[in-house]
Order: structure tokens, then sequence, then C-alpha cells
């Protein structure tokens, strides 16, 4: 006799949540596109048939999410946004906070795609790029005698370069994104650290290299320097049990 199958408890889903549903749903087929207005505030209510209460709950919650800005009272209903790679973050940083997603995993996203931007742009790169990433670090070297704020500045200008000149807009998107929770999460700590300079210093010597090997073109060397740098310079931060993961990342 065959076994039955096992069901789960459902979960009630309240009304609101489906227009919030809906309306990722039109944009996600192009139904919807940044710049265009959804029906006004009554109308939504008319074509959803709920409460004024439950459509200003789902604005509430689409605006929260970077999809909408919408503004009480305006008679041409809220506007779809662009895609701002901040909406991304906050998704990001909320999945984090709640521990869905662990500073490993986030680390560890960090190497695989900090790795491949690097490997692509030490094939791609011209000269003149390649002159940009010099001045980074020469920023980068000017910024350790003013503070750990300034060195992080230089630092971003040095991995968004790469990513642009990876040529791949998604790298840039996740890079920018997930670098900055990874920040968000740790880099207090790094800043009142003992030690603050010797990392800053550390970080230098460890981006320079990443350069050299991009230099002769070698991106295998370059990604996987760049992986283990990135591996040194976070796994204090990671749980032991967890750094076994990373570890796995560095090697191809």
């Amino acid at each position: 006799m065959p076994k039955s199958p096992r069901f789960q408890p459902v979960q009630p889903v309240r009304a609101y949540q489906r227009i919030v549903e809906q309306v990722e749903e039109a944009l996600a087929r192009g139904e919807l596109t940044p710049g265009q207005r959804l029906p006004s505030e009554r109308e939504l209510v008319t074509q959803f048939a709920v409460s004024r209460s439950t459509v200003r709950e789902a604005l509430r919650v689409l605006e929260s999410n970077g999809v909408v800005r919408s503004r009480p009272g305006d008679p041409n209903g809220p506007e779809i946004l662009p895609f701002s790679p901040a909406a991304l973050s906050k998704q990001v940083a909320r999945l984090a906070r709640v521990d869905e997603v662990t500073l490993s995993e986030l680390i560890g996203f960090r190497m695989i795609m900090d790795g491949a931007a690097i490997q692509v742009a030490s094939r791609l790169r011209t000269q003149e790029e390649l002159d940009a990433l010099e001045a980074t670090l020469v920023a980068m070297r000017d910024a350790i005698d003013v503070d750990f704020d300034a060195f992080g500045e230089a630092d971003l200008a040095f991995h968004e370069l790469i990513a642009r000149i990876s040529r791949n807009s998604l790298i840039q998107t996740c890079n920018e994104v997930v670098r900055g929770v990874v920040l968000g999460l740790i880099s207090d700590k790094i800043a009142h650290a003992p030690n603050s300079r010797a990392l800053m210093l550390e970080s230098l010597h460890h981006h320079a290299e990443v350069v050299d090997a991009i230099r002769t073109g070698d991106g295998h060397a370059a990604a996987r320097i760049a992986r283990q740098n990135m591996f040194d310079y976070y796994a204090g931060y990671v749980p032991e049990d967890e750094r076994e993961t990373l570890l796995a990342l560095i090697e191809d």
C-alpha cells in the first residue's frame, strides 16, 4: 500500500501580501515598467476588492522594498521605481539580520563573485584601466594615515573599478550589495580593532598582489590570490566551524 503524502500546515496569507505579489509579478512579466504609474488608491481599492487600509499596507510594503514611490493624496497613483542596488541591499541585510543568510555565506559569495570579476578583468582590462587600478592603490596607501573610513572609500573604489572592468552589470550590483552588507555587519569591529592600521597595511599588500597578477594577465592567479586574501581578512569574524567551507572556495 503506497504511503500517504505528508502535508504541511497551510499558512494564512493576508490580502495586502497578495496585492504585493501581483504588482511584483506584473513587474517581472514586463507589464509594469519604471516611471509607469499604478492606478490611484481609490481605483486600486476597486480593482483588488479590498479595503483602503489593505491597499495602503500593500503600498507601504512595496515602497519599503523600493518598488514604488507613493505620495499621500497623489491623484496620479504610485510611481514604479527603477531597480536600485539600495533596495537589494536592504533585502540582503534583512536576511542577514534574521539569520537566513550567515556572515560566512555572505563572505563566501563575495569570494566567488570578486574572484570571478578579477579573473575576467585580468583579460579585458585596458592600459588606462590598469593605470586607474594603480591609482586606487596610491589612494589606499595615502588613506592609511587618515582613518579607516578614508581607507574604506579607497578600497571601495578599487572593487567598483574591478567590477566595471568585468563589463558585467550583475557582477557590479552583486559585489556592491554584498560588500556593503558584510561591512555593515563588521566594519565597526575592524575600525576599532587595536591592530586596525596593520589590517589596512595587510589589505593594501593584498590588493597590490592582485594588481600585479592582473598586470601580467594571469587571471587564474589573480582570482586565487583575491579569494585567499579575502579569507585571511575576514576569517577571524566567522565561527571556526564555518571556515572550512570558505577554505574550499580558495582553490579551484
